[in-house]
This record gives C-alpha cells, sequence and structure tokens, in this order.
C-alpha cells in the first residue's frame, strides 16, 4: 500500500470514529422532565427529573465500558444541575425575581424508578441514599434528580415560572405539578421553552392569556376563516351582519363551554368527525350563496354550524386549558371575546376589499358565485380527506347512556332554537310596526 492509501486510511478510520463519538452526544429526539413545585413557609422547593442523556458537555466519570463511577460522580451532578437546569430556570414571586437557587441535594436514578410519582415520595429519595458504586449504570440510562431550594417572602404568594430546557433535546416536554399550600394539585405539560407560565394565575392573567389565544386562533383557523368569508358575500351591511355574527357566536360559546366541562364526547372518532362537519358546512355556505340570491334566515344555519365549530375550538383548547388555573369560566369567555376580535378584524377588511372587487371589477352576483364555487372546491376536497380518516374508526356503540345524554343536548338545542326565533320574530315585528314621529301624524 502506498503511503498516499495509508494515510487516506489513517484518515478515514479518524473521521469515522468522531463520526461515532459525536453520535453518542447527539440531541434525543423526545426528552420528558418531570417537576415539582411547592411554596412552603419562607422556601420554595423545585424537584426536577431529566434524563441523563440530554445533559451536554459534562464529563461524568466512568469506568470500564461507559459504566458511571458513582463514587466519584457529585460533583460532576451538581456542575450539571447548575449549567443545564438553575440557569434555565427564574422564578417569580409577585413579579419580583427570586434569587439564585441552592443546590440541596443530587441524585442518579435508575430509569426504572418510580420515586417521581408523588412529590412526598421524590422529596424522599433525592434526599435519601445515593447509589452505591455496586450499581451497574450505563451513563446514558440514568437520570438525574436535583432538589433546588429558593428563598420567599411568602408561600401564599403568586408565583411564576420560566424553564428554557427547550435545548435538552429536539422535542421537549415538562411535566410541572405546583402544590400549593393546602390547595390542589396544579398539573402543567409544557413544551420546550413555554415561556413566563403563572403558577396561580390570577383572573386578569388568565383572561388576557386567553383572549390573546382566541384572537390567534381565528387568525391561524383557514377553515374558520372561510366559513366567515361565505357568511360575508351575500351580507355586507353592518346590520344584516350582526345577527349572523351574533349567532354564530352564541353557539359556539355553547359548545365550547360545554366541550371544556365535560359534556362532549370523548371517544376518538367525535374529533375527525366534528372536522369533517366543519368542512361539510363551508361547502354548504358556499352553494347556497351559489343558488340562492338572497339567502333567508341564514342565522338559523350559522347557528347550527356554530355549535359545530365550537366543538372545533375546543381541540385547540385542549392543551391550554391548564393555564386557566381556578378562572375556567372566565378564561373560556375570554377565548371567545379573542375569537371575536379576530373576527372583528377579519370583517373590517373583507367588507371593504369585497366593496372595492363587486364595484370596479366584477358584477356583485358574478363575482359572488365565482368566490363560493372556489371556497366550495376547497372545502369539498377537505371533506373528502377529512372523511377518509373518519372511516378508519368503526362506528361507535350507542349505549342507554349516550342516548339520554343525546335527548339533553337535543332539548336543550330546540329550546335555545325556539327562544332565538321568538326573539328575532319581535324584533321584527317591532321594526315593522315602528312608525317615526312625524309632525302631524296621529297614532292609531
Amino acid at each position: 500500500m502506498s503511503r498516499a492509501a495509508r494515510v487516506a486510511a489513517l484518515f478515514l478510520i479518524a473521521l469515522s470514529t468522531g463520526v461515532a463519538r459525536v453520535s453518542a452526544h447527539d440531541i434525543p429526539r423526545d426528552v420528558t422532565v418531570q417537576a415539582f413545585a411547592r411554596p412552603d413557609g419562607r422556601t420554595f422547593r423545585l424537584l426536577v427529573r431529566v434524563p441523563m442523556k440530554a445533559i451536554m458537555d459534562i464529563e461524568f466519570p466512568r469506568q470500564d465500558r461507559d459504566f458511571m463511577d458513582l463514587d466519584r460522580i457529585d460533583q460532576s451532578l451538581r456542575d450539571a444541575s447548575m449549567i443545564w437546569l438553575a440557569r434555565k430556570i427564574e422564578l417569580y414571586e409577585e413579579d419580583r425575581l427570586v434569587g439564585d437557587p441552592k443546590i440541596l441535594s443530587t441524585r442518579v436514578s435508575l430509569e426504572s424508578d418510580r420515586s417521581f410519582d408523588t412529590y412526598e415520595h421524590a422529596l424522599a429519595h433525592v434526599t435519601g441514599p445515593a447509589l452505591t458504586s455496586a450499581t451497574t449504570l450505563f451513563w446514558e440510562q440514568g437520570m438525574l434528580d436535583v432538589l433546588f431550594e429558593y428563598p420567599i417572602q411568602s408561600d401564599r404568594s403568586h408565583f411564576a415560572i420560566h424553564m428554557a430546557f427547550d435545548r435538552l433535546g429536539i422535542t421537549v416536554v415538562t411535566a410541572l405539578r405546583f402544590l400549593p399550600p393546602g390547595g390542589v394539585v396544579r398539573a402543567y405539560e409544557l413544551e420546550g421553552d413555554a415561556g413566563l407560565v403563572p403558577l396561580d394565575p390570577r383572573w386578569h392573567q388568565a383572561a388576557l392569556r386567553f383572549v390573546t389565544l382566541g384572537f390567534f386562533h381565528i387568525l391561524d383557523g383557514t377553515d374558520h376563516l372561510l366559513f366567515l368569508f361565505c357568511l360575508v358575500i351575500p351580507f355586507r351591511r353592518i346590520w344584516t351582519l350582526v345577527p349572523i355574527v351574533t349567532a354564530f357566536t352564541v353557539a359556539h360559546s355553547i359548545t365550547l363551554i360545554a366541550a371544556a366541562y365535560s359534556y362532549a364526547p370523548g371517544a376518538q372518532w367525535f374529533p375527525p368527525l366534528i372536522e369533517t362537519l366543519i368542512a361539510t358546512s363551508i361547502v354548504y355556505m358556499a352553494l347556497e350563496n351559489i343558488v340562492v340570491v338572497t339567502p333567508r334566515r341564514r342565522w338559523l344555519i350559522t347557528f347550527l354550524f356554530g355549535l359545530v365549530h365550537g366543538f372545533g375550538f375546543s381541540f385547540g383548547l385542549q392543551h391550554t386549558v391548564q393555564f386557566a388555573g381556578s378562572y375556567l369560566l372566565t378564561s373560556l369567555l375570554s377565548f371567545n371575546v379573542g375569537v371575536e376580535l379576530g373576527q372583528l378584524l377579519v370583517l373590517v377588511l373583507i367588507v371593504p376589499a369585497l366593496d372595492v372587487l363587486f364595484r370596479f371589477v366584477v358584477a356583485e352576483r358574478m363575482g359572488t358565485i365565482i368566490l363560493s364555487a372556489f371556497v366550495a372546491h376547497t372545502a369539498w376536497h377537505w371533506t373528502v380527506d377529512r372523511y377518509g380518516v373518519l372511516r378508519q374508526f368503526p362506528w361507535p356503540t350507542v349505549t342507554a347512556a349516550d342516548a339520554a345524554t343525546a335527548i339533553r343536548w337535543l332539548m336543550a338545542l330546540i329550546a335555545v332554537l325556539a327562544t332565538a326565533y321568538l326573539l328575532s320574530r319581535a324584533a321584527a315585528s317591532a321594526r315593522a310596526s315602528g312608525t317615526p314621529d312625524t309632525p302631524g301624524h296621529i297614532p292609531k
């Protein structure tokens, strides 16, 4: 073998060895961090468990074949706890940043350890005996458990926490449980860097968060925007849009609140069914715009479809209801306020654009047909695709309890529709019988 060939071979061997070492320290794909937070007197305890495979750039003492040297690992555990955990956590008490925490204890645990099922077991484990050198543990299969302690003024304060663990893995989920004194445990599931999270939010904090969520949810929901667009095309006057938009608002508020309080089916087939019905509602509205010149009583069909869209909104809230704290109803109403603000923004942009289009580009009737046809075509493809997903689920077995629930929903729907119908008739009669007060007019 020539000298050049030997150099090339040695280069490839070194390169492959380096790649192997790098791949052994690659960022893990899925990481779950477990944490307990509990204020007690003038201290705030935070228990954290993180997989050691997520800890980078820390050299843990090892024995043969990459097994941990548990007799010499204490300082490395403290370094990892400070660099990768403590410096990534910010605790606020009454909007004031609390000082740096003390690391009271660190432990290495086996992956099979279940002490973090409860706060008491986790605390006893982290402060209890450590694993001895008799335990054989590969360094990537261990769990790092840490007990932090923060100085606080009172355990009755309002706390917020920012846990920026997003660099521990490609997908990081932090399961945090907050234990206020004498209160109900609040469970949070935080994805990546979730920002500052109030652990026991006040009503205005919850309201502001959910108003923002509702506003951006309607702007991100293409299907909801197309449904709103179909409503607006034939009705571009404020007094004709008010009852239609109001009916949609009332309807989706009813089902959104009902779903949040667990009055909606929890079966796996229900979300695909709702998504299919939402696409179908857009097809119907678009076709009605094409066939009917001036749709009558659109508020009624809008109300019915609004019930379906409310369930769709609830799916987007499943992960964020955890941030409502003690103010679930306030948060839900705030979410609806945000949705309405988003709808108003859309109306403010769409109505003038349609007026310009129908005045200078195309006749109103022809433009209505063309736009509705495009929407119907898009929504029809959605319907077909979503129905294909729905077909993968078997037909549900209807029990007596399911039938009773359906009957209650039907009775409630009939009552709401009847009330809305009577109110609309009363309003129409009032408008018809109203006579302007003019000089010389004598009412009969």
